[in-house]
């Protein structure tokens, strides 16, 4: 969807360039890019520097940045365009039978609070009108809603960072307890959380383990306090995103 989106933009000035951050490396990323045969770059971030440098903490967030190299919108949701069609491919087509906890993921993910129709305008306002669009906002607005780092989010990239390495040397164990550091001192990034349940190794087939989490009469073997059903319900789907201040 947003290699149509742009398409219809590109003669103005402006490009799109898309990262997935997964420690698991270019494989991990490769169907899914492939899928959408991008001409805008797509990048492949393995130690999530986005989070450490924009503030990312979950998915799909974006950044606006001018033709200066400046910020005007820090990371912030990011809904696809809703009026270019989504030709993606349905993620339950050819199941004989959805898995019961893949039902309840949708269901809550239903009930998301976004408002894609307005960011879509917000966006192509900006790129018609520049600096000059309501929605760029001042160096001090974008300093005062980016997200502060305190000293316990330095000391949780820190150890994001290690396990990311880890995990790419193949020590999996050793990890794990660094992921789980990282999830307790900067307990709000969900991209920290889900890029460490994709990593457990799926034991019930192809399906990825943040879809599966821990597996019933084996609650034992999951190394994380958290999962992301779970976690969506207690907090209420209507938090899982802040509101996007347009």
């Amino acid at each position: 969807m947003w290699q149509a989106f742009r398409d219809q933009v590109k003669d103005k000035g402006v490009e799109i360039v898309t990262v997935g951050m997964d420690a698991a490396g270019a494989e991990a990323c490769r169907p899914y890019i492939e899928a959408a045969s991008p001409e805008h770059p797509s990048l492949i971030d393995t130690s999530h520097r986005m989070a450490e440098q924009f503030g990312v903490i979950n998915i799909p967030n974006a950044v606006w940045i001018d033709e200066d190299g400046m910020i005007v919108r820090p990371a912030e949701l990011a809904t696809a365009p809703p009026s270019i069609k989504n030709d993606r491919a349905n993620p339950l087509a050819g199941m004989t039978e959805i898995p019961p906890r893949m039902m309840d993921i949708f269901t809550e993910a239903m009930q998301f609070e976004a408002d894609p129709a307005a960011y879509e305008a917000a966006l192509r306002d900006w790129i018609q009108h520049g600096s000059a669009s309501r929605f760029a906002l001042s160096p001090g607005e974008v300093v005062e809603r980016s997200q502060p780092r305190s000293a316990d989010t330095s000391k949780g990239q820190a150890h994001f960072e290690l396990a990311c390495h880890l995990e790419q040397a193949g020590d999996h164990e050793a990890a794990v307890g660094h992921f789980r550091e990282a999830h307790r001192l900067v307990p709000d990034n969900f991209a920290y959380r889900r890029q460490a349940w994709s990593l457990e190794p799926a034991p019930d087939g192809p399906i990825q383990r943040f879809w599966q989490g821990p597996v019933e009469g084996a609650e034992d073997d999951w190394p994380y306090d958290s999962e992301w059903l779970s976690d969506v319900r207690a907090m209420g789907p209507a938090n899982y995103y802040p509101k996007v201040e347009l």
